[in-house]
């Protein structure tokens, strides 16, 4: 990005004020820093505590930015994900809490926010918007616009409109897994109503779907211009119940305002499924089609590509996949020897197509596939790995 390395830390639950950083990529010197969630004085800082016994929680307030951004080389402007808000319990930070839980758009040369789109306020159900949105031209009252397409953790996938100088503007919203804490959502803001009996509080145990983990997760969707779907590993049907407590705030220790042994899964009455892949026509805001996996979470990033096939990991039965982008056909699957819950990656050598991707299980995936042992009998433990696989495409013909 113009000569410049850019990177933000993970751990909004230990205590942190989340940022970005710019650095020079020759000589490593810093260039900038943009905090996501601001000081007193600087806009947005209104929608923190200003007084009371809240009054720092800003200091402390989450918002890492642990997922690489995406950039529009056209207008010059980055766009990144802020994570969740912390402790996780809302009450704890009284405000809309900007930008945690939103998308920022950042000038590159001096790391000013000059847009921002925030799609939960109050986040307290750690639903990180830490994945940047994709960059895609939608339809949008017969005309094309420059947009951002984003299937957050929140359950909802969302239209936005972005301009020249990276202003960001809500369009539409989409419910793509169950969602029970969003009433319903501002048609004009995009700004959600909330039903107040899955909302945790400090004291008071809640039950909401879906978990922490979302409807996706870190796994990035994908976009295919040839297809023009977006391509989205969801997991539904899944569903946790969070009371807050009140722990000390000390930067580098865990203080989430939660008691992480008492983390739970419940599914859905009636599930069938969690994990799966959704296809949406971004131009028609609908869904083509949906495969899912009876027995396992999605944990893959999708890749897809110019021949029209889409490739995906993500299940604990280790497989790695290629599907038919227009249909959701399966054509091909390879075992490896643990799942995989790396994106796929493609390249060219000497005319010579590869795929390659990593094999390796572990922490959310790990711990979520032994609660899944407990509660509907899958295997407990899947290899953890980890190895590279490259897979070479059949010459054309």
């Amino acid at each position: 990005m113009k000569g410049k390395i850019i990177i933000g830390p993970s751990g909004g639950e230990f205590g942190v004020r989340g940022y970005i950083k710019a650095f020079d990529a020759e000589t490593g010197k810093e260039a900038w820093t943009t905090y996501s969630i601001p000081a007193p004085g600087e806009p947005g800082s209104e929608t923190w505590p200003k007084d009371g016994k809240w009054k720092d929680a800003w200091k402390n307030g989450g918002g890492t930015m642990w997922m690489p951004g995406n950039y529009d080389p056209k207008n010059d402007v980055i766009y990144w994900g802020v994570g969740n808000g912390a402790p996780w319990i809302a009450d704890q930070r009284p405000g809309d809490n900007l930008f945690v839980a939103s998308s920022l758009a950042i000038n590159p040369d001096t790391g000013k926010i000059v847009g921002h789109f925030q799609y939960h306020w109050n986040d307290g159900w750690d639903w990180a918007a830490m994945n940047a949105p994709t960059l895609v031209d939608y339809t949008k009252d017969g005309k094309k616009v420059q947009g951002l397409v984003s299937a957050q953790r929140n359950g909802v996938l969302y239209w936005l409109e972005r301009d020249d100088k990276g202003k960001i503007t809500f369009d539409q919203a989409e419910k793509y897994v169950y969602n029970n804490v969003f009433k319903s959502i501002d048609p004009k803001t995009g700004r959600p109503t909330y039903n107040e009996d899955a909302i945790p509080g400090t004291g008071k145990a809640a039950t909401y779907c879906p978990t922490l983990w979302g409807g996706k997760d870190w796994p990035f969707e994908a976009y295919s211009p040839k297809s023009g779907m977006l391509y989205i590993p969801f997991n539904d049907n899944h569903c946790s119940t969070l009371e807050g407590l009140i722990q000390p705030i000390q930067p580098g220790v865990w203080s989430a305002g939660v008691d992480i042994n008492k983390l739970n899964i419940q599914l859905r009455d009636g599930w069938k499924h969690i994990g799966g892949i959704q296809a949406w026509s971004v131009d028609d805001r609908k869904k083509v089609w949906e495969n899912t996996f009876p027995h396992s979470w999605n944990w893959g990033s999708i890749m897809t590509t110019a021949g029209g096939i889409i490739f995906a990991g993500g299940t604990n039965d280790r497989m790695f996949r290629a599907y038919d982008e227009k249909t959701g056909k399966m054509l091909w699957e390879f075992p490896t020897p643990s799942g995989i819950i790396s994106p796929p990656s493609s390249f060219s050598i000497d005319g010579k197509q590869y795929i390659a991707v990593v094999s390796g299980w572990g922490v959310d995936a790990a711990w979520v596939q032994g609660k899944m042992h407990d509660l509907a009998g899958w295997e407990k433990v899947v290899p953890e790995g980890g190895s590279v696989w490259v897979f070479a495409l059949p010459d054309d013909k």
